[in-house]
């Protein structure tokens, strides 16, 4: 176009006024008419798109506000897709016996309405020939017997849409038809409205209503710009048909139904379904432009997008921990020396350093005076998400995730599972794309080994939104289900396939519901503010969820129960009403690289012989407990880090079976660990994810255990007692362990560090609580507190450093065998009355006060132990004169002669002896464990905790 020319905008203003063909011709003048052409997109062909008959706005029903990237992109796909059905002309005439005979012949219209050609559709079919087009002028036409169509025709409503009604049943017996801007309802004699058994039909803005319309394979049908109310669409053994842009309102049952295999015959139209499918946007995510759905959620959920990476702590004070605990009432400000509190418990009220490594020597001590250093280091299980979680929570901070934690986006993921990719890309049975399902019934049934793809819609006030069962197959992406009365996505019968990047909320029931031996793939959806559950597994349900954001449900975020064993992995969980993973009845389920926060209940609560796998999570910033063992519950937790929750990190019934191993619990506002006998409360069990729930379809209690599974999982052992072994149990509010059970329980190999009460408090065991080889260091009180009438054996630990006393028990037929107790503000071991306890082969050692004391009339057999002298002469061994029950049998009592006096821990070195504690599962994690331990004894104090969290405890 010359530069002397009429300005752009004169020409777009003439151009504005051609017809589609006049369009067609300028653009083929040269580049520069081309581009003029392509220019008038929000113009001319936006004036085409909308003012064509045969469609409507290309984002209806959906989003009929927002426009499209391009109208004439729009406008050339809908072009494209209304000339499908002809294609077989093509085919016929380019057929070798057609082309010796090749004669073009134009196409008849033949009108149909009041004073026209033909009065009826039956009289106009009986004259049409093969791809005549039949026009249906504004009226109502009522056919009283079945039409049957034999030969290919178009057949058009004229005018606006609802201005021609056809009651009327009409079978197809041709290869191809296609019908437009009609109104169908059924004959009074027949509900259906259409059916076809092997040909190809074509419908383009039309209204069906209060019918049914059924395709049989190896026929196909193309549905668009179509609007459905109370019909049915029946499609069996179908290999291919595609629904866009239709609108499903008010249907008493299913809106559709796909039922039966694919048919392996295909017709004609098959590959040209194909193809028009490859050639249209693709629904599928790209790396640019993968985001999630707007949701009406408050800004602090906003946050929450697959880039997500960072947690911020809410609120004005993060949840108790020995750094912020205010001192007891009535101590002296400054004060360093022990108090005797009215248990005859010494508690220290010596300032916390800034790590809870505390220096048992005073800034006052006498250079002169004796000293030496006890150096050892004891390595626990190191935190899996690295530094972040190693110091207290602290309120606004963000805590940067780990790689292995943070959401991917939905592209990454199909990028790294092949399968997954190759279920999103195909395309097999039935395809639904950008409809709208609401106020009705049912969206789409699938059963009978079905196939059925699910792109871009949006259910809302349904019954359910998709039932898939019987061997069948969906594909689910980017739908948005929201409002139904029940579950969102119901599978059951070994139903499976992809359920990918979906925005479920505001549902009544589940979001996602999986039963008897369903296996789908659950991946970045969003499952949000449902009225009960996140997600259901249960009847032996399988699944594998990954990658999800399950928030603000008022019930548990995932639900396992009655033997359902799905895989749960690198999800976000949070916000929950209830827990965070519920595992009940039975229920299985391998739960890893989750991050479980701030969720009201337990991040994980485990009851009535539930029994899952869980691993590597982090739980965190909860409003209750980190996990919940319950009534019989078991399972196996490793390797989680379990940090900053309200209220204990890990909380157990005496009546559960759990191993508890390698997991870092830290910063709780309770305990670490507590074990409990009682029930919960008056056995309303909190949260929902305790008390009897309906699972059933139809509103009826389910009996599921007929058809459980006995199958034996490799990933769990055996476990007859209660075991807790090799965790990090630090910085926690109250004891580092709480016992008060009526079972067996074994504490194995962990390390128990500065916690804000003792480190390990048993209240109740009228069974036997073993305590072996575990570090106990730093606690805000003693190291180990044993209550009366409890039964507990401890042998070969490390109490250090504790700022009340090592031991104090007021335990029954207790053993205290083969323990270092070093460097404890209190005694080493005080005996209270009435205990009964055996202390053999023991190192004992206290600062100010006796390394061992006997209170009253304490029963005990003190043998074979060196204890080392304190600060005074008189700090080695205490005892009522007349206490004939307290028998004293071959110790061995160190006192300081000289200054150049020296001592050695030598046959055994410094306990805990860790590596020779490992067994079982634990063993996997042994380059996590450590043990170093330096005996040498100098005559320089060094406190705290150095850069490799070395223990460095201080001995006067």
């Amino acid at each position: 176009m010359e530069a002397g020319g009429l300005p752009l905008e004169l020409w777009r203003m003439i151009l504005a006024y051609l017809h589609l063909p006049d369009l067609g011709r300028c653009s083929l003048v040269c580049r520069a008419w081309y581009e003029l052409i392509l220019s008038l997109d929000s113009t001319r062909w936006r004036q085409l798109c909308l003012g064509c008959t045969e469609c409507r706005h290309p984002n209806w029903p959906n989003q009929p506000d927002v426009e499209p990237e391009s109208w004439r992109e729009a406008f050339k796909q809908h072009y494209l897709a209304s000339k499908t059905w002809t294609k077989n002309a093509l085919d016929l005439e380019s057929s070798v016996c057609f082309s010796l005979f090749r004669r073009r012949r134009e196409r008849r219209t033949l009108s149909v309405g009041p004073g026209h050609e033909f009065d009826s559709l039956g009289s106009a079919l009986a004259m049409a020939s093969l791809y005549d087009r039949i026009v249906l002028f504004p009226g109502v036409y009522e056919e009283q017997g079945e039409i049957i169509l034999k030969v290919p025709v178009e057949i058009i409503g004229h005018g606006k849409l609802g201005e021609v009604a056809l009651l009327a049943s009409i079978d197809q017996h041709c290869s191809t038809t296609r019908l437009c801007n009609l109104v169908f309802m059924p004959a009074w004699f027949s509900p259906f409205m259409f059916k076809t058994t092997s040909g190809h039909v074509q419908f383009d803005n039309c209204n069906f209503e209060n019918g049914h319309i059924q395709v049989h394979g190896p026929g196909t049908c193309q549905v668009k710009f179509c609007t459905f109310k109370n019909t049915h669409v029946f499609l069996h053994n179908v290999p291919l048909c595609v629904l866009e842009n239709c609108e499903f309102v008010g249907s008493e049952n299913n809106s559709v139904t796909v039922e039966g295999h694919p048919s392996a015959d295909k017709n004609w139209a098959y590959k040209y379904l194909v193809g028009l499918i490859k050639s249209s946007p693709s629904i599928l995510p790209t790396e640019d432009s993968d985001s999630l759905m707007s949701l009406d959620l408050e800004s602090r959920d906003q946050a929450w997008s697959p880039r997500t990476c960072d947690i911020v702590i809410e609120g004005s004070q993060s949840p108790t921990s020995p750094a912020s605990t205010s001192p007891k009432p009535g101590s002296k400000a400054g004060s360093q020396e022990a108090e005797v509190g009215s248990d005859g418990e010494r508690v220290a009220q010596t300032p916390d350093s800034s790590d809870g490594g505390l220096s048992p020597s005073g800034e006052d001590e006498d250079e002169d005076q004796l000293t030496y250093r006890l150096s050892y280091q004891v390595q626990g299980p190191r935190p899996v998400l690295g530094g972040s979680f190693l110091g207290p929570p602290l309120p606004g901070a963000s805590i940067q995730l780990p790689s292995c934690l943070v959401l991917n986006s939905l592209q990454q993921e199909l990028q790294k599972d092949k399968e997954a990719m190759a279920l999103a890309s195909s395309v097999q049975g039935c395809l639904i794309r950008k409809c709208l399902f609401r106020d009705g019934k049912g969206g789409v049934f699938v059963c009978s080994y079905g196939r059925a793809k699910m792109e871009g819609n949006v259910f809302r006030n349904l019954t359910y939104a998709v039932r898939c069962i019987h061997n069948s197959k969906i594909v689910m992406l980017r739908n948005d289900i929201h409002r139904c009365r029940a579950s969102g996505i119901f599978l059951r019968l070994e139903g499976g396939g992809l359920i990918a990047g979906n925005n479920i909320y505001h549902n009544a029931e589940a979001g996602v519901d999986i039963r008897k031996k369903s296996n789908p793939l659950i991946l970045c959806n969003q499952i949000h503010h449902g009225l009960r559950s996140g997600i259901v597994v249960l009847g032996n349900g399988k699944g594998i969820i990954r990658n999800n954001q399950i928030f603000s449900n008022k019930e548990a975020g995932i639900y396992i129960l009655y033997h359902g064993n799905p895989v749960v992995s690198g999800n976000h969980i949070f916000k929950g009403r209830a827990a965070g993973i519920a595992v009940n009845e039975n229920g299985k389920g391998l739960i890893t690289e989750n991050v479980i926060r701030e969720n009201q209940w337990g991040g994980v609560d485990i009851r009535r012989g539930g029994v899952p796998v869980l691993r590597s999570n982090l739980i965190c910033f909860g409003y209750s407990d980190g996990v919940v063992v319950g009534d019989e519950g078991k399972g196996l937790i490793e390797g989680n880090t379990i940090y900053a929750n309200k209220g204990c990190g890990v909380w157990m019934m005496s009546s559960s079976l759990p191993h508890v191993t390698s997991n870092h619990v830290s910063y709780n506002g309770l305990y670490g660990v507590a074990v409990f006998s009682q029930k919960d409360g008056s056995g309303e069990l909190p949260g929902g994810h305790g008390a009897q729930e309906n699972f059933s379809e139809d509103g009826d209690a389910v009996l599921w255990e007929t058809e459980l599974e006995k199958d034996e999982d490799p990933l769990r052992r055996p476990v007859t007692t209660a075991l807790v072994e090799s965790n990090s149990i630090n910085h926690n509010g109250a004891s580092g362990l709480y016992v008060q059970s009526s079972e067996a329980l074994h504490v194995l190999t962990n390390v128990i560090h500065a916690n804000g009460d003792r480190g390990i408090t048993v209240a109740q065991s009228s069974q036997l609580t073993r305590v072996a080889n575990n570090s106990i260091s730093c606690n805000r009180q003693s190291g180990v507190k044993v209550e009366a009438q409890c039964k507990v054996e401890l042998r070969g630990n490390g109490i250090y450093d504790n700022r009340g006393h090592g031991i104090i028990t007021k335990g029954d037929s207790s053993i205290v065998i083969e323990n270092d107790i070093i460097g404890n503000r209190g005694s080493g071991l005080q005996l209270l009355p009435r205990s009964d306890t055996k202390v053999i082969k023991n190192r004992i050692h206290s600062f100010r006060a006796y390394g061992i004391a006997v209170r009253g009339r304490a029963k005990a057999l003190v043998q074979e132990n060196i204890i080392f002298q304190g600060k005074t002469s008189k700090t080695i061994f205490q005892q009522i004169s007349n206490n004939r029950e307290c028998v004293l049998q071959n110790n061995k009592f160190l006192v300081f002669k000289k200054k150049s006096d020296t001592w050695r821990l030598v046959n055994p070195p410094a306990r805990p002896h860790l590596e020779s504690s490992l067994r079982g599962p634990s063993a996997a994690h042994s380059g996590q464990k450590g043990t170093a331990m330096a005996t040498r004894i100098t005559a320089r104090v060094e406190g705290g905790y150095h850069s490799n969290r070395s223990v460095f405890c201080t001995i006067l």
